[in-house]
């Protein structure tokens, strides 16, 4: 059975109403290039069978963007086809400036993936924030959106991501942790866990760099302490394992990614000791 983190979220004000025992499974499905396919091209039939594995498999988290192109719309798409929406939790970003530009992107969002609500709303890379965070206060409100958060994926932005986690105006929050990139580790997450801020986890497998980092070399015996099979598990495990994390979103467009990222969030998970030794090992290659 896939892992699932509860989400304790704490409510920032009156107007920010949480359910403090949702549960979220740790393993998303990111659509960034994967998921940016032509309605009849030949690679829909695949995405197909790999959204109807990922729910099969127990995941629901499915993570988009206006700035990835036809994304959005090939899940809107297939989750209609499959009648998979009420399995599905879905979060996607707003990115433009203005007010009515925002609305009007969100709006569209909405009509895209076919869903009178959106699970998840994030203002991406903090692109116009303030403006933004107005309005998804007043969607949450009237129940358009049902958590609203914020995303980077660059280290640059830790300094002030921390200092907007602080604020507890945002129920999640998204950036970029590897073990290729492990700066989320000196505070961020930290923060994260203090202020009850749900965290997704993008850029797992460091736009493949651990992928080539790897290559030709074999899982290392002791991965099975921790129920690790595969190189893509041994790096989204060791992201899983640490506390603040509440969920990971791999893209995956190939039905053999998909079913091996979601074992990842079954069985143990490396603890901190493990962790160490994770490092340590992938250092030395």
């Amino acid at each position: 059975m896939l892992r699932r983190h509860l989400l304790k979220l704490l409510a920032a004000s009156p107007l920010i109403a949480m359910s403090p025992r949702e549960l979220l499974p740790v393993v998303g499905l990111g659509t960034f290039v994967v998921f940016d396919v032509a309605p009849h091209a030949p690679e829909m039939a695949e995405l197909r069978e790999v959204l109807k594995t990922f729910v099969a498999g127990g995941g629901s988290v499915v993570d988009s963007s206006p700035m990835y192109g036809r994304a959005e719309s090939a899940v809107g798409e297939l989750a209609s086809e499959l009648a998979l929406r009420p399995s599905l939790f879905l979060a996607t970003k707003v990115w433009t400036t203005g007010r009515a530009a925002g609305i009007r992107q969100m709006q569209n969002s909405l009509r895209v993936m076919r869903t009178p609500r959106i699970d998840l709303m994030q203002v991406h890379n903090l692109l116009d924030l303030e403006t933004h965070l107005k309005t998804l206060r007043e969607w949450k409100q009237a129940g358009t959106i049902r958590y609203l958060g914020i995303t980077h994926y660059h280290s640059g932005a830790y300094r002030e991501l921390e200092q907007l986690l602080k604020t507890r105006d945002y129920d999640f929050a998204q950036f970029n942790y590897s073990l290729a990139e492990r700066e989320a580790e000196t505070r961020l997450l930290a923060v994260a866990a203090e202020t009850g801020t749900a965290v997704i986890i993008n850029r797992p497998f460091a736009h493949g760099a651990l992928f080539a980092k790897v290559k030709n070399q074999v899982l290392p015996a002791w991965a099975a302490e921790f129920d690790c099979a595969s190189w893509a598990q041994f790096f989204l495990k060791y992201i899983l394992g640490h506390p603040a994390v509440t969920c990971v979103i791999p893209g995956s467009g190939k039905v053999r990614h998909m079913a091996d990222n979601l074992g990842a969030g079954k069985g143990r998970l490396p603890d901190e000791t493990l962790r160490r030794r994770m490092v340590e090992y992938l250092g030395r290659l």
